[in-house]
């Protein structure tokens, strides 16, 4: 779960981090009285999790309570990369002499931590790795040892740090370290972590990214969340794993590494079926109950985009029979509000059954796909029609 970024300088300023004062505004009046509270040169910020707030105009500098108004004004309800500005942080204004980046995140590929640090900040980080990959220290950190005072000053002295910076900045590195390890985070940045002209180290803009799988172990009932597509959040109340695309064939597969290729193989068919693409990404995992198929397909029919549906299976643990039952449940659970056409492809464990139990049943809406290959331009081609 990505924080919005007031929640992050929160967190960073319940651990210690050295932040600027900043409140949130949904509404201009409020922006002013947030402003006329915090004194002097302000910052509007849009709060939206997406880069490029300043480009797009979702970042302005306000001299006074009245002028933040203003720029609350306008930035309020913009659109930026497909997100509505709904709120602003109103942050206090710092005089910057240097500007510097440190994260902090999971490295999944070697199964371990890795902190990214460099004395170039306030640029995209993606842009100076291709540009001046010497310029940035990649350091990777134990999940069992963490990083202490010793460690973050070798990560501070890697960065490029001047001699005088090494001791302030490692000790706001240790602080963000323990922020990444106590609010079981996968992801701690900070783009800019600046020197002030009055020789203060603080963290000006910070993201933060937790992991859900640790839900559990925290108290986040309250935290406001983006809110989910109408869709997403039926198919969360399902327990099914789903994400809404931007297209028109409806896809179910077992497992994400199959639905993943079938996304891939239907995008390809696409492309000389008027340039339809995939809907969504449903995992229904192992057990392809009449149950769970009714609740995939009830949630992928309601999408008034789809067209089609690709219903993409390898019988495993459960057999090609066993999902065909759960297909003929669903169709039969559903009745009437299955109204689009289903290309089914099945390989695998009882492949044959699975294949006769559908031709027995004989739906209108349902033909067979020998391969995946024809499964997915059966259903473009559906799609396009």
């Amino acid at each position: 779960m990505d924080l919005f970024e007031y929640q992050a300088r929160d967190l960073f300023e319940k651990y210690g981090v050295p932040v600027l004062q900043g409140l949130i505004a949904d509404t201009p009046d409020q922006a002013e009285a947030a402003a006329a509270k915090i004194g002097g040169t302000v910052v509007v910020k849009a709060q939206v999790k997406v880069g490029g707030r300043g480009k797009a105009g979702g970042v302005k500098v306000a001299h006074s309570p009245e002028e933040a108004r203003q720029k609350a004004e306008e930035i309020l309800g913009l659109d930026i990369k497909g997100h509505e500005v709904k709120r602003v942080m109103i942050a206090e204004g710092a005089k910057i002499a240097q500007e510097f980046y440190f994260s902090v995140l999971l490295d999944r590929s070697n199964r371990t931590f890795l902190s990214l640090c460099s004395v170039e900040g306030g640029m995209e980080i993606e842009q100076l790795a291709v540009e001046r990959p010497d310029a940035l220290a990649r350091i990777p950190i134990s999940a069992v040892a963490g990083i202490d005072k010793k460690q973050a000053v070798e990560i501070a002295t890697a960065g490029h740090f001047p001699a005088e910076l090494i001791d302030p900045v490692s000790d706001v590195i240790v602080k963000l370290y323990e922020v990444f390890e106590k609010e079981d985070a996968t992801l701690v940045e900070v783009n800019p972590l600046v020197l002030t002209e009055d020789g203060q180290i603080l963290a000006l803009d910070g993201k933060v990214t937790l992991d859900e799988n640790a839900e559990f172990r925290h108290e986040r009932e309250q935290m406001e969340r983006d809110a989910l597509d109408p869709l997403e959040a039926k198919a969360k109340e399902m327990d099914l794993n789903y994400v809404k695309l931007d297209g028109e064939v409806g896809i179910i597969g077992n497992g994400a590494g199959l639905v993943m290729s079938t996304l891939d193989v239907v995008a390809y068919a696409g492309e000389s079926n008027g340039g339809v693409k995939p809907a969504n990404f449903l995992d229904i995992g192992g057990g392809a109950s009449a149950e769970v198929m009714a609740a995939g397909l009830d949630v992928i029919l309601n999408d008034p985009q789809v067209k089609s549906v690709f219903v993409n299976v390898f019988g495993g643990i459960t057999a090609c029979d066993s999902v065909a039952n759960g297909i003929v449940g669903a169709l039969n659970t559903l009745g009437s509000k299955a109204s689009k056409p289903l290309v089914v492809r099945l390989d695998g464990n009882n492949v044959e059954e699975g294949r006769a139990i559908l031709k027995e049943f004989n739906h209108p809406l349902v033909s067979l796909a020998d391969t995946m290959d024809g499964g997915a331009n059966a259903a473009a081609e559906l799609a396009n029609r």
